[in-house]
């Protein structure tokens, strides 16, 4: 074996335990994750073809996610996000709660819970306690009838009480131009407790191979509990279809049973206010605004669903009639240095026209094509003024650009895309 060979395999394998040290992500990190992974690759949308895709690691989880051209994540590798989990504190709790609950506990409850008849493998946990930042209380194992396996895991964790609060009433079902095949349903509980269950697959870009359910409970203090389930067994152990063992309501049983009350009481104290949120280290266009003004751009007698606003970021399905058709705004400051020599069309697949404006303002127009598998068309015009303000203007034949077209093309014209673009205001109101 030579040096490389044995270099690409150990790091294989410290990648795959490290990935699997980690609960799945909270929807609230999976959105910010596509938000920068969009902003990255709209950098490189510009200059990168289909065969260089470029990789970004999330902090949080360890794990990686791919970006490419065009699309927030590649389609020929699976993607790692892991939306529904709780949110990861990457700083030391200023107070930890004087209980704890170890690892056998976890996974003795999560046994406990387990309909009867079933045999156990593979068990494994952790409990609350660790040097460091703040570690959450997990526990995993597969649980096998004569009907087959279904790999569970459970995590246990605290969210901002900020985040827990701005997020009642939506739970963590992500926007379907994220996760078009997923089904999800939330509900808010007595007592303001949010419930969200949601039917998936491993790989979200796909509407076939092993299934992945998951139920995630948020306390009103911010509490939150995940419970997921994949069919045939672990994760990525399957490619049958089969359906997980246990029903959504099973999971939600487990998830909302009072023996988690210790490892609840295991986790750091609320804090009694919202941390302010971190500085975003440039201006931003509020969402409200962003909705507004690209709304204000679409033909009349469509209709608009699925609106997804988030730091500087809108998108929206708009269906004239003839099929829906997703449409994002990415505005951004400060973005003269980042984009220098990219607004060109040097290396860029598909059909790409740049020129320059009286007014200095640089227009690249793009039509190509999804790079997450599927034939959509992608067509995107990127604008840079002199000033630095960029706004990108991207739409796919689709609701989702992993899903199956939906009509011959998009619905706008690069004309239209164009209008969206120079739009002053974006920036004025």
């Amino acid at each position: 074996m030579s040096p490389n060979e044995d270099f690409e395999e150990r790091l294989t394998r410290a990648m795959s335990r490290a990935t699997s040290e980690f609960p799945p992500h909270s929807a609230d990190l999976v959105r910010r994750s596509v938000a920068r992974g969009r902003r990255m690759r709209l950098i490189r949308a510009t200059q990168v073809a289909a065969a260089t895709a470029a990789f970004a690691v999330v902090a949080a989880g360890g794990t990686l996610m791919v970006t490419d051209a065009f699309g927030s994540g590649g389609g020929g590798a699976p993607e790692q996000l892991r939306p529904g989990g709780p949110v990861h504190s990457t700083e030391q709790s200023p107070s930890r709660a004087p209980a704890s609950i170890s690892a056998e506990e976890m996974v003795r409850t999560l046994k406990s819970l387990l309909p009867p008849g079933g045999t156990v493998s593979a068990a494994s946990g952790r409990g609350s306690d660790g040097d460091g930042p703040v570690v959450w209380p997990t526990a995993k194992l597969t649980y096998s009838t004569a009907n087959g396996s279904s790999g569970i895991d459970i995590a246990v964790a605290r969210v901002d009480s900020g985040a827990a609060a701005g997020r009642q009433g939506q739970g963590d079902c992500l926007p379907v131009e994220v996760r078009p095949y997923d089904k999800c349903t939330t509900q808010k509980l007595p007592g303001g407790a949010v419930l969200s269950t949601t039917k998936s697959f491993t790989y979200p870009s796909s509407d076939s191979g092993q299934k992945r359910w998951y139920v995630v409970l948020t306390t009103r203090d911010g509490a939150q509990l995940t419970v997921q389930e994949f069919g045939g067994g672990g994760e990525k152990g399957s490619a049958s279809g089969a359906d997980p063992l246990l029903s959504i309501a099973q999971l939600t049983s487990i998830v909302r049973s009072p023996a988690w009350d210790k490892a609840i009481a295991a986790l750091p104290a609320p804090e009694e206010t919202p941390s302010a949120p971190p500085s975003t280290g440039g201006k931003r266009v509020p969402g409200a605004r962003l909705t507004e003004v690209l709304k204000s751009h679409l033909p009349r007698g469509g209709t608009v669903s699925d609106v997804n606003v988030d730091e500087a970021l809108v998108q929206l399905v708009y269906d004239d009639g003839h099929g829906k058709n997703m449409v994002e705004v990415d505005v951004q400051y400060d973005q003269t240095k980042d984009l220098a020599g990219l607004m060109g069309c040097a290396g860029v697949s598909g059909e790409c026209e740049a020129v320059t404006l009286a007014d200095g303002t640089k227009v690249k127009k793009v039509k190509g094509h999804s790079e997450k598998g599927g034939s959509a068309a992608v067509w995107l015009v990127d604008t840079l003024r002199k000033d630095g303000r960029r706004v990108a203007v991207r739409e796919v034949n689709s609701y989702a650009e992993s899903a199956p077209v939906t009509r011959p093309q998009p619905a706008l014209s690069m004309d239209q895309l164009v209008a969206i673009a120079l739009d002053k205001k974006f920036f004025t109101g």
